[in-house]
């Protein structure tokens, strides 16, 4: 049974659909935690939900490229005395440029804030969940792990890919203890995504109907994670994309995706 005020740990929630995140569960009553690097637009945020709902929000400052994060954090709300409910893995990123483009320290660090991170606060706050008989969890993917992996972002889809199956296997493993876990795959967001890596040029020539807001892409993310569906695709448009790659010779797949790709990666850098 869910309590009554339930607690979500929101990672990446400085912005984007982290912070959408915020917002929504803010909405239905929720108290939060949130983690970013950027402290002043977590204190900004948290200023505000705390203002408008009259929650508690707590700020716990992280960088989840460091190894040793995760489990910072969860020493943090243990002192505090908080158990977390509702975790939100959100935080994440894209490395533009081939494989090779980039250092062995850009691609540690990124596999460790897009897998091992969210696998460790999996790891160490399912366990409350379970004997309390109640949690929900929900891994930020990407249609991107559904569909071929482009030239460029090398390492993107196939960590959302790895997301989705972990949050089956998850699903599965604690199906009928009260515990909730979805992978989330939304496709191209309006957010600072394509900013920080430098693609927005490309990206806004993307036709309009290819895209969908943070706020709509959270708001059915919940209500996916709420039906116990443990892969939820937000948009029609994303989920015919899906279906029609999955009917596709994987050669003929591939050929598309790398045609397609040209026109938002960039994979020579």
């Amino acid at each position: 049974m869910s309590p009554t005020r339930p607690l979500s740990l929101i990672t990446g929630a400085s912005a984007g659909i982290g912070a959408a995140f915020a917002r929504q569960l803010a909405t239905l009553d929720h108290d939060l935690v949130l983690t970013a690097r950027r402290v002043d637009r977590l204190e900004a945020l948290a200023g505000e939900l705390r203002e408008k709902h009259g929650i508690s929000v707590t700020v716990l400052p992280n960088d989840l490229a460091d190894s040793g994060a995760p489990q910072a954090l969860c020493d943090a709300l243990q002192q505090r005395g908080l158990q977390v409910d509702w975790l939100i893995n959100n935080a994440g990123y894209g490395v533009p440029g081939s494989f090779l483009a980039n250092d062995w320290k850009t691609h540690a660090d990124f596999l460790q804030v897009l897998l091992t991170a969210p696998t460790e606060l999996v790891w160490r706050l399912l366990p409350g969940m379970r004997e309390r008989g109640y949690g929900r969890v929900i891994n930020v993917a990407s249609l991107a792990g559904h569909v071929p992996g482009p030239a460029g972002h090398t390492l993107y889809a196939a960590s959302k890919a790895y997301l989705i199956k972990f949050s089956q296997s998850l699903a599965l493993e604690n199906h009928g203890a009260g515990v909730n876990v979805c992978a989330l795959c939304p496709g191209f967001t309006w957010s600072e995504f394509h900013d920080v890596t430098g693609t927005r040029d490309k990206m806004n020539q993307m036709p309009g109907f290819m895209w969908l807001s943070a706020e709509e892409v959270v708001r059915q993310g919940i209500e996916a994670v709420e039906r116990g569906q443990a892969v939820y695709i937000p948009g029609r448009v994303n989920r015919t994309i899906k279906a029609i790659v999955q009917l596709m010779p994987d050669r003929l797949a591939m050929w598309l995706s790398a045609r397609e790709s040209k026109r938002y990666r960039n994979a020579d850098a």
